[in-house]
């Protein structure tokens, strides 16, 4: 870690009343819901795209499509 960031950090967890480890935990916690809201964001732009192309725009729409595959 490049000096100043490890100074960053420590001074952050002097702030938050946490030793690094916790700080550590918490930032990794914080950045693995953000990961997985851009990709579930990401999925959902695709999807819903492709929905539009497919003239999919209800929940009717939805539960007869899921009905057509689980029939398959």
């Amino acid at each position: 870690m490049p000096p100043d960031a490890a100074r960053d950090f420590a001074r952050i967890a002097e702030d938050e009343g946490r030793n690094k480890s916790e700080l550590f935990r918490e930032m990794l916690r914080v950045y693995r819901v953000w990961r997985e809201t851009q990709r579930f964001e990401s999925l959902q732009r695709s999807f819903a795209g492709q929905a539009r192309a497919q003239c999919i725009t209800t929940e009717k729409d939805v539960e007869r499509l899921i009905g057509e595959i689980r029939r398959r």
